[in-house]
């Protein structure tokens, strides 16, 4: 049985969930969003491999429970690009990565289990693609923004929840801006709040 397709963001809340440009990206308000992340045990062990420590509880919880119920990730070229720089060797994700772009490159092999592959058809194959090799379980749409709106507004979301986290951006990248608002209805799922911030999720229906 095929898994969900679901997305996990984190976002300020005046509604951005990244800064305009990619220079901005890891700068003091983008640290500021992701924060809580960064503090929880299971991200700080399993993910960035900075060994021992951290915060546990529900937000510990559920950065555990995304990572267990994913088993193949895409995103979009932006996110690539700005990741491919800062993140670690041993990238986290610990699955399959299909990137959306429109260049050919062959895959990229990276520690501990994260393969990046390239798909330059559209977000259907990527999705396709994806899908397959998580199995049973879940696919998540990693990023970035622009990335999450397509699939969005193309009616192939299941799923997502919000990490609304105390902080305004002012300007940037609003995860959405430019909903197909006439399709896209939501089904409140759960809303818990956690130390730092309140973890909204919603399964999507066509209107």
């Amino acid at each position: 049985m095929a898994g969900k397709v679901f997305f996990s963001v984190s976002m300020s809340l005046d509604g951005f969930v990244a800064p305009g440009s990619l220079g901005e990206l890891m700068g003091q308000q983008w640290m500021e969003l992701q924060q809580w992340l960064f503090e929880q045990r299971f991200f700080r062990e399993k993910l960035l491999g900075l060994g021992d420590g951290g915060e546990e509880g529900r937000a510990n919880d559920i950065v555990r429970e995304t990572f267990e119920r994913t088993g193949a990730n895409v995103m979009g070229k932006r996110m690539f690009d700005a990741g491919e720089q800062h993140w670690p060797e041993e990238a986290p994700f610990h699955t399959p990565v299909f990137v959306v772009t429109h260049e050919q490159r062959d895959p990229w092999e990276r520690p501990g289990g994260t393969t990046f592959h390239f798909v330059n058809d559209g977000i259907e194959t990527a999705l396709d693609q994806a899908r397959e090799a998580a199995g049973d379980r879940d696919v998540r749409i990693a990023g970035g923004g622009a990335a999450i709106l397509e699939y969005l507004n193309a009616g192939l979301i299941d799923e997502f929840t919000i990490a609304l986290s105390p902080v305004l951006f002012g300007t940037g990248i609003r995860l959405f801006e430019g909903v197909d608002a006439g399709r896209v209805a939501l089904e409140p799922v759960r809303s818990e709040s956690s130390q730092r911030v309140t973890h909204l999720t919603y399964a999507v229906r066509e209107r």
